[in-house]
Order: C-alpha cells, then sequence, then structure tokens
C-alpha cells in the first residue's frame, strides 16, 4: 500500500508541473491570437510557435541537425521573450525554468508585441542554400 501511495505522488510530482506549463502555454498562444488547443497537436505547436516568432514553418525541419537545432531553439526562444517584451535574462529562465517563466508569459502582464518586439520580421539564421 505503501509503495502505491509513493507511486501516486511521484506521478503527481511530475504530472502538475506539466498541466500547468500546457495551460501556461495555452495562455501564450491565445495572447498572440493563435489556437490554444494547437498546444496539443506536436507539429503544429511548433508551427503556431513559428508563426508567433515571425519565421516560416521550414525552419522546424533545421532543428533535426544535431546541435544546430539545438541552438535554433534557444534563438526562437530569445525571439518570443522578444515577441512579449521580454530580454535575454528572461530567455535564460525559459530555458532553466520553463513552467515558472511560461506562466509569467502566459499569466503575467506581458504583451505580444509582434514577431521580434517590434511588429517587424526576426531575422532568419538559418543558412541560405
Amino acid at each position: 500500500m505503501g509503495a502505491l501511495i509513493a507511486g501516486l505522488a511521484g506521478m503527481m510530482f511530475l504530472m502538475v508541473p506539466l498541466l500547468v506549463m500546457i495551460i501556461a502555454v495555452w495562455k501564450v498562444f491565445t495572447k498572440a491570437g493563435k489556437p490554444g488547443w494547437a498546444i496539443f497537436i506536436p507539429i503544429y505547436s511548433n508551427i503556431v510557435m513559428l508563426e508567433i516568432i515571425g519565421q516560416p514553418w521550414t525552419r522546424l525541419l533545421w532543428y533535426f541537425i544535431p546541435f544546430y537545432g539545438l541552438y535554433l531553439a534557444i534563438v526562437d526562444l530569445n525571439a518570443l521573450s522578444k515577441s512579449f517584451g521580454k530580454d535575454a535574462g528572461f530567455t535564460v529562465g525559459l530555458i532553466l525554468l520553463g513552467p515558472i517563466f511560461w506562466c509569467i508569459l502566459g499569466f503575467g502582464g506581458a504583451q505580444y508585441l509582434g514577431p521580434g518586439g517590434g511588429g517587424g520580421e526576426q531575422p532568419d539564421f538559418t543558412p541560405q542554400a
């Protein structure tokens, strides 16, 4: 009986932050004028995120390149931060303490300012062939 309770407590320890993060990302999507339910569709949620930061959906293909994909994910999180008027320090928070900083974006007073924070297009860091 004790093992069952410990197992359920462990699941709750993992599930609650995940649920909170899903709700927070839903709020971020809706603040940016995108459908919140998109968070539940794996590839489509990435495409919506790229639309929020002003990048083409084809950028998603570059994520599959080892190390470069990780670099692009960090650059895109920084673009997301700037799109909501935040700075690079907020990007570090998104990387290290994701659920907390997603809640700050989703439930806080941050307003969507457009791609890159100025309504303009973000620079494209993908190599041109």
